[in-house]
Formats: structure tokens, sequence, C-alpha cells
């Protein structure tokens, strides 16, 4: 059986691209969403402890960091106890 992800996306390979780039933006807001929580940390203080402005933070929040280069990215997910690893899939 068919899911709908399978009928409507899987089987187009361009919004199969678009989806995959959505999805994995809303995981990275996500995963800095949740770490603040659990840290308790506001946008301000993340922004202060990573030497980034408040508004790349409120960007990555709010699933816009697009633009967002990957030392500023890695400089807030460091700051949170976390480092990007690169690995071949």
């Amino acid at each position: 059986m068919q899911t709908t992800f399978d009928k409507f996306i899987n089987n187009d390979v361009k919004e199969k691209e678009i989806f995959n780039k959505e999805y994995s933006d809303f995981v990275l807001s996500e995963f800095v969403l949740e770490k603040m929580e659990q840290e308790n940390l506001s946008i301000r203080s993340l922004a202060q402890k990573a030497g980034v402005s408040t508004a790349i933070i409120q960007k990555i929040r709010s699933k816009d960091a697009e633009n967002i280069n990957y030392k500023t990215f890695s400089n807030v997910l460091h700051t949170l106890g976390y480092r990007i690893s690169i690995e071949k899939i």
C-alpha cells in the first residue's frame, strides 16, 4: 500500500528535493529549540554566548536559517555543547 508521501512526493524528484531541504531545516530548528529549552537559554543569552546576533538565533528558531553560514551555525551548536560531524553516506 502506498502512503500519501509515496504517492505525491516520492515519485516527483523535484518535490522530493524540496521536502528533503525543508525537513532538514525543520530538524535543525527543532534540535536547537529543544536544547535551548533543556539548558533554559533565552535567544539573547544563547546569542551572547555564541557571539552572534539575536537575529541569527531567531532565524534558526523560525526555520529560516538558509543564509546562515557553517561557522555561525557551528558556533551556536558548540555553545549548546554539540559539534557538527560530516560523514559519507
